[in-house]
This record gives C-alpha cells, structure tokens and sequence, in this order.
C-alpha cells in the first residue's frame, strides 16, 4: 500500500479550498499544492483567503511547475473540467490516485478517458454547506467524502486513501455500491442546487410546504425514475432522505448553484437539468419539471450583466 504524502488540488472553489485547507491543517501547509493555468496563477497569487474567518496560506502554483503528486483531488465545475485536463496533467504520474468531487454523474468517466481509469477512486462529497463568495469560504457542516470503486483492481488505492483520510482525520463513508451513491448524490442536487437556484432561497426555503418545494419534488422524482429505468434502486424513501440530509444543513445556506446566481456566473444546469432532459429522452421517460428548469435557468443566466 502506497503512503500519500503530497496532494495536488486542481480548483480553488468551495470544496477545493475546505479539502485543502483541511489538509494544510493536519500535515502541513507543504503538504498540498493548487495547481493552476498560469493566468490564475498570477492573478490569484497575492489573495488572501478565509475559511471561517480565518486566514489561511496556501500554495498555488501554475501547472508549468508542477510534477506528480500521490493524490490529485479535482475540485473545478463541471463547466471548467475539460479545460482543467491540460492544468492536472503534469500533476499526475503513473502511480497517480485521482479523485473527483465533482457534481453529477459523469466526471469519473471522462477523466478516465483522459486519463485511465486504473487509479479512479469514485468519490460523492455529501452533508457539507460550504459557501464560498469571493476569496471567503464559510461552512458549518463539512460533510463526508463517500468512496468507493468499480473495479477490484483499485482496492490497493482505495487502501491508501482511506489510511491518508484516517491520518488527516478527513470524515469519509466507505460504499459497497458507489454507482447508487452518486446517482443518490445526483437526485438531490437535481433537485436543491437547481430549485434554489431559480427560486433564489435557501435550504429552508425549499424543504418547508410551498412552491419551490415542490419543484423540488418533482425534479427529484424525474431523476428517480430514470435511475431505475437503468436498474439503480432509488425510490421515495431515498427522496424523504434528500430532504433530512439537507434538513441539517445551515438553513439560511445556499448551494452551489444558488451561488453562481449570486455571483453572476455560469451554472451546471447542463449537467443537471440538461442531462436529465437527454437522457428522459433516450428512455421515453417525461421530464417536464426538469425541462422548465432548464429554460428558467436560461433565462435567468441571459440576464447577467
């Protein structure tokens, strides 16, 4: 079993900075590096960021100096990922773990395609409320990393991540069945991340009676049932879970998504509303919530200046 020593993080958002900074705390602020295109490496070089309030030093560097380190966590979103490739690829030698915490259900496999699936750990980052505006990252909840891999080959590297996560004290869940983890990880944020998004309120606003909670609903339950069209057990009581999970959550919190309405960016609507649509599509399933979804999306992303 490998030991993990140096960690490489490609994205400074929300859950790059509370994974890298969780890090930095335990082993030491050389222990993990931000790897970047060289214009964010200069333009972000002299930021000072908080998590919580408190400063933190952290070492970002361009991908024009990087080298391979033991662990490549990818943090970007899901709009940047195919970009980030040409930034992680120095990163990453031949004994390289990768993981992505990545929403949805699709960035495991395209990084694979990238870069081989020999050393994949399929990861769902779920139950954490970090809310990063600007360089400031606050949270109350940091959830857990759940893990899990498709392929028995990989056993040694889950190995070695889960006695690096022990040694950090990094919260994580071990899943026999990670594929229904991420499509459960999926329906949520289908449903929270979009619906706080378009109704511009927070996880109170959506998991009480009333409109958004609804849309809420039936976005999540468009999402079951293409699940279970492709022989993954999601069902009602997984709903009722989605809700109690985001019933812990800090209440005046916002997503992701909610976020990038806030700061008047693009949104993962393709790799959530759009995906649904596509694949409702292919299975004959309707999908009419997802599909207003989408085109409110749309139109509140048209209005930015």
């Amino acid at each position: 079993m490998k030991k993990i020593s140096s960690v490489s993080i490609i994205g400074m958002g929300a859950l790059g900075l509370l994974y890298g900074d969780h890090i930095a705390r335990a082993l030491g602020q050389e222990a993990v590096t931000y790897c970047m295109d060289p214009a964010r490496a200069e333009k972000y070089k002299d930021t000072v960021y908080t998590v919580n309030e408190r400063e933190v030093l952290l070492r970002r560097i361009s991908c024009t100096e990087a080298a391979p380190a033991d662990l490549v966590i990818v943090a970007v979103k899901y709009t940047g990922l195919k970009e980030a490739f040409s930034v992680m690829a120095p990163c990453i030698g031949p004994d390289t773990i990768i993981l992505s915490v990545l929403n949805g259900i699709s960035s495991e496999d395209m990084i694979a395609e990238h870069f081989g699936r020999k050393h994949m750990i399929y990861t769902v980052p779920q139950g954490m409320d970090a809310m990063k505006f600007g360089p400031a990252l606050r949270f109350t909840q940091m959830g857990n990393l759940h893990m899990g891999i498709t392929d028995p080959a990989a056993k040694e590297d889950l190995d070695s991540v889960c006695a690096f996560f022990d040694e950090i004290r990094m919260p994580y869940i071990l899943e026999e069945d990670i594929l229904w983890r991420m499509w459960f990880k999926y329906m949520l944020n289908v449903g929270v991340n979009q619906v706080c998004m378009v109704y511009s309120t927070s996880y109170a606003g959506v998991i009480h009676p009333g409109e958004p909670h609804d849309t809420l609903m039936g976005a999540m339950r468009e999402v079951m049932y293409i699940a279970q069209a492709k022989g993954i057990g999601l069902d009602e009581g997984d709903m009722q879970t989605c809700l109690d999970i985001e019933a812990t959550l800090d209440p005046e919190g916002i997503p992701s998504m909610a976020q990038d309405r806030v700061n008047k960016k693009a949104s993962e609507v393709e790799m959530f509303a759009g995906a649904v649509i596509k694949m409702g599509q292919e299975l004959g399933i309707p999908t009419p919530v997802n599909e207003w979804i989408y085109q409110r999306v749309h139109e509140i992303e048209a209005d930015y200046i």
